[in-house]
C-alpha cells in the first residue's frame, strides 16, 4: 500500500506518485478505455505489455462496465488494434449478469429496463424475459438510452405490486463521451428506487463482488497474485479492493495526479501508463515469475 507521504506530488507531471510494481504478478485484470486505448488509439506500450505479460506465463482478461456491446466485440476491437484477444478474455455486466441470475434467482422471468442487447443476453443464456410486471421474479435496470416512463411504470409495478426484486449491471452515474457523457445504469436505477421504495439487492460490474469473483474465475489465480489494472479509483481500484487483489492505477485516463494526490482511496502501485505496468527486466518465461 502507498504511503501518505508517497502521494505528494513533486515536479513531474506525476511526481514521487509512482511507484512501479517490482514483480510479475500470475494474472492481470486490465480496464479498456483510458487504460489499454484512448478513443480509437492503442496507448503507448499497451500491446507490448500485454505481449510480455502472456510470454511471462501470466494470465489476462479485459474488464468494462458497458453493458452496451458484447464481449466478442470488445475482443474484436482489441484484435483490430493490435492485442490479440479471445471472448473468453473479456469480463463484462453482461456475462456477470447471466451467471447471478442462473445461480441466485433460477427459473425466474426478468422484467428489462434495458437495451435490446440486455433482453438477447439472457435469452440465450436460457434466462426467460417477460414484459408482464406481474410475471416478472427479477428487474434487471442497465444503461438504457431508450428508458421512458413506461418502463419506470413497468418495473414500479413488477416490484411494488408484485414483490419482484432489482439487479442492476453497472454502478456507474453517466458514461463519458466527448460531448460531456450520457446518463448510465445508476441514473435509471435511483429512478425505479425512488417510486418504488425498494433497493437493489446487488449491483454488478465494477467494483462489485460478483465481477471481482468472475475474473478470478477466468484467471485461475489467487486474489494475491492478481493485479487489477486500471484508471479510476471507485471503481478499478475499488474492485481490487473486494477480494483483495493488488490495484494498479495508471494515469493515463480519468483520475490525475492532482485527483490521485487528495484522494481518499490509495492504490498499491502507480505508473503513468500501461507501458510500465511490469519491472525493468521482466522475466520473458513462467520459470523467472516471482509470487513472493
Amino acid at each position: 500500500m502507498i504511503s501518505g507521504a508517497a502521494l505528494t506530488a513533486g515536479p513531474g507531471p506525476a511526481g514521487s506518485l509512482i511507484r512501479r510494481p517490482a514483480r510479475v504478478f500470475g494474472g492481470y485484470a486490465l480496464d479498456l478505455d483510458g487504460t489499454m486505448y484512448l478513443g480509437d488509439e492503442l496507448l503507448p506500450g499497451a500491446a507490448q505489455a500485454i505481449a510480455a505479460i502472456r510470454a511471462a506465463g501470466a494470465g489476462v482478461v479485459f474488464l468494462t462496465n458497458n453493458p452496451l456491446r458484447t464481449a466478442a466485440s470488445y475482443a474484436r476491437r482489441l484484435s483490430g488494434l493490435g492485442v490479440p484477444a479471445g471472448e473468453s478474455e473479456v469480463v463484462t455486466p453482461l456475462g456477470v449478469l447471466t451467471a447471478y441470475l442462473s445461480r441466485e434467482h433460477p427459473g425466474a422471468a426478468v422484467l428489462t429496463v434495458a437495451e435490446p442487447l440486455v433482453d438477447a443476453t439472457l435469452a440465450e443464456a436460457g434466462i426467460p424475459v417477460t414484459a408482464d410486471p406481474a410475471a416478472a421474479g427479477v428487474v434487471v435496470v442497465s444503461f438504457d438510452r431508450t428508458f421512458s416512463y413506461a418502463k419506470l411504470l413497468a418495473a414500479y409495478r413488477a416490484v411494488r405490486l408484485h414483490g419482484a426484486v432489482i439487479v442492476a449491471t453497472n454502478p456507474d452515474p453517466f458514461c463519458p463521451t466527448p460531448d460531456g457523457g450520457l446518463p448510465d445504469c445508476a441514473a435509471m436505477l435511483a429512478a425505479i428506487e425512488a417510486c418504488t421504495g425498494a433497493r437493489a439487492e446487488a449491483v454488478l460490474g465494477k467494483p462489485g463482488e460478483q465481477m471481482a469473483a468472475e475474473l478470478l474465475r477466468r484467471l485461475a489465480t489467487p486474489a494475491a497474485d492478481t493485479a487489477v489494472v486500471g484508471d479510476r479509483l471507485l471503481t478499478d481500484i475499488g474492485l481490487s479492493r473486494s477480494l483483495g487483489m493488488a490495484s494498479v492505477l495508471v494515469l493515463s485516463g480519468a483520475t490525475s495526479a492532482g485527483e490521485l494526490a487528495g484522494a481518499a482511496v490509495r492504490p498499491d502501485y502507480v505508473i503513468e501508463g500501461i507501458g510500465q505496468l511490469l519491472p525493468a527486466g521482466a522475466p520473458d518465461g513462467p520459470e523467472n515469475r516471482s509470487t513472493a
